[in-house]
């Protein structure tokens, strides 16, 4: 038993590294945007968004380039996954979730799309280069999409965004820079302990990496995502809780996925055949219930909220029968899914099926 203490310490460490490290580096860049004279608008859609993605960014990269594609990729699934499961299942839960129209009418049918794109270019077992480049050109195009339309957001959705301190402009270079080089350093050493451990605790288990990154390591780099959430949502700022997740949800795939497979070089990112059998139509499948939960009644209620936090629980206890080479397993399957089906469709008569139409104000 003492074997599994180091590997335990060293993923407990390392998510610690991590998360102290993305709050340095958040500081750290929105006081150099500001200094730069960056709006603070565009601040909140891109650098506070890639602050909150960097635990998962830089684990995913160092585990490419220690040849632990696995861990990797099963990382950005699981973090997705655990961001729209866990994180809006809490969030909701605290505060029902007002949706904007502008999420369902565009952020959410293109997390959809791409989370489709991802899924069809990894059936094959690799993630090319070229997969790599057309990922990182959309992260592009939906960036400068993003702030072209700023200007069509609605005044709730634009005050909703992350709260910046303007005193942070007037703080002198050598803090900013500080905080930069410390949340970067805490980053790379963070991502490197959490990767070695990770690896280490799968071989004593004696299980493939991809189950400990769709677990252990992705619930530990979502912790930004899910502390920004509920932050947000006991302030009433709702569209900030929903639009921290679909974002990151968004940048994982198309920075970290796209960044992963162009490091990985000419030979392209290994995608295990586990996770295009199972993780990946799960992913898919829970960014499509999105949909029509975010339809009900304009918002995420807390009974949809619990219906979340009820999947990830089944999703975390297969694995662990998994684990156990449980021999009921596939039945278990099936029973989730009927289950999840009947919970969805109460939900849905309760509601009497009916679309109501958003609220333009608060």
């Amino acid at each position: 038993m003492s074997e599994f203490i180091l590997p335990l310490i060293e993923i407990f460490i390392g998510i610690i590294l991590l998360f102290a490290g993305g709050e340095f580096f958040i500081q750290g860049s929105v006081a150099l945007s500001l200094m730069l004279g960056i709006p603070q608008i565009v601040i909140g859609l891109t650098v506070v968004a890639l602050g909150t993605s960097s635990p998962e960014l830089l684990v995913s990269l160092n585990s490419v380039l220690k040849g632990s594609d696995g861990l990797a990729v099963s990382n950005v699934i699981g973090s997705n996954i655990f961001n729209i499961l866990v994180v809006l299942g809490i969030s909701s839960l605290i505060r029902p979730l007002k949706v904007k129209s502008r999420i369902v009418r565009r952020d959410v049918p293109l997390l959809i799309a791409i989370s489709c794109a991802v899924w069809a270019m990894s059936s094959t077992g690799l993630l090319t280069w070229q997969a790599g480049i057309f990922l990182i050109f959309c992260l592009i195009l939906n960036t400068i999409w993003e702030i072209n339309t700023i200007n069509e957001k609605d005044e709730d959705i634009k005050t909703a965004e992350p709260e910046i301190n303007d005193s942070l402009s007037k703080k002198n270079k050598f803090n900013i820079f500080g905080k930069l080089l410390i949340g970067i350093l805490l980053l790379g050493f963070g991502s490197n302990i959490l990767v070695n451990g990770s690896r280490s605790l799968a071989i004593l288990i004696g299980i493939n990496e991809t189950i400990i990154g769709l677990t252990i390591v992705a619930t530990g780099t979502s912790l930004p995502e899910l502390v920004t959430s509920i932050v947000a949502a006991f302030k009433g700022k709702t569209d900030l809780a929903i639009g921290n997740v679909i974002g990151s949800n968004l940048l994982n795939q198309l920075l970290i996925l796209g960044s992963c497979t162009l490091f990985s070089g000419f030979e392209g990112l290994t995608i295990n055949s586990d996770l295009i059998r199972t993780d990946l139509p799960i992913m898919v499948l829970t960014t499509f219930a999105c949909m029509p939960i975010f339809w009900t009644k304009g918002k995420i209620t807390r009974a949809e909220g619990f219906i979340l936090l009820n999947i990830y629980g089944f999703y975390i206890l297969d694995k662990i029968l998994l684990l156990s080479k449980f021999e009921l397993l596939q039945e278990f399957r099936i029973f989730i899914l009927i289950y999840s089906t009947i919970l969805f469709f109460v939900l849905f008569a309760k509601n009497k099926f009916k679309i109501i139409g958003f609220e333009s104000s608060t």
